[in-house]
C-alpha cells in the first residue's frame, strides 16, 4: 500500500528515529512503512493520522493497493 508517512514526517520536521519515538514503534518500522515493506496495524495508522492531523484516506492510498 502506498502512503505519505514520509511527506507528512518532512513536514513535521521529524527524523524517522523521532517519528518512531512518538508513535511507540522503531525507526526501523518507519522506514518500512515509508517504503511500503510493511502495512501499520489499525492502531499505529490511527497513532500515525492522530500525531499528522490528517485521515486515513490522506495518509494511506488504498485504492492503488493490491490486499483486500
Amino acid at each position: 500500500m502506498t502512503n505519505r508517512v514520509k511527506e507528512f514526517r518532512e513536514k513535521l520536521g521529524l527524523t524517522q528515529k523521532e517519528l518512531g519515538e512518538k508513535v511507540g514503534v522503531s525507526r526501523q518500522a518507519i522506514i518500512a512503512i515509508e517504503t511500503g515493506k510493511f502495512d501499520p496495524s489499525i492502531w499505529l495508522a490511527y497513532d500515525l493520522c492522530k500525531l499528522f492531523g490528517v485521515s486515513i484516506e490522506e495518509l494511506f492510498d488504498f485504492e492503488r493497493s493490491t490486499k483486500k
